[in-house]
Formats: C-alpha cells, sequence, structure tokens
C-alpha cells in the first residue's frame, strides 16, 4: 500500500460535482484508493463516502492506493484532487 499527503485547494472544497468525477475515476482503476481525514477513512469509491469527509479547501487528505498498479493509480488521483478548482 502505498499513500500521499496532499491538500484539497479547490476554493469550494470537495462538493458533488468533483465528488463525482473522482468516483468514475477511482472505478475504471485496478485497485482500492482510500482517503482518510485525521477524523475518518472511506473508500473513494463511493460519492456519498467522500461527501461524507466534508473536505474544504485547505484540508489535508491522506491518499492510499492498494493492489494493481498501486504508483501509477495514487499518482492519477493526486494529479485529479490537485486540478480541482471550482
Amino acid at each position: 500500500m502505498l499513500s500521499q499527503k496532499v491538500v484539497l485547494t479547490a476554493p469550494n472544497g470537495m462538493h458533488a460535482r468533483p465528488a463525482g468525477e473522482l468516483v468514475k475515476l477511482v472505478k475504471s482503476l485496478d485497485g482500492k484508493i482510500l482517503f482518510a481525514t485525521p477524523a475518518k477513512q472511506v473508500a473513494a469509491s463511493s460519492i456519498l463516502a467522500l461527501l461524507s469527509l466534508g473536505l474544504k479547501c485547505g484540508t489535508e487528505i491522506e491518499i492510499s492506493a492498494d493492489g494493481g498498479s498501486e504508483q501509477e493509480n495514487l499518482q492519477r488521483v493526486v494529479a485529479f484532487v490537485e486540478s480541482i478548482k471550482e
């Protein structure tokens, strides 16, 4: 399992639209992706689970990839989170 911390810089945080796009990306990958905050850890394959984290601008998230092409999967998800601008 590989993991990386990233700070969410999207001004509106993680809301329904980017969460839905993230879920589509995660479901296309060949491993499991987890998002964790100090309070909670969830599977990134569920939009409701992602939204339950209440991720706001400036929140630090630990993203973990397990199974499949871990390094590539982790890089793709981190790049997606860093690219959210709305």
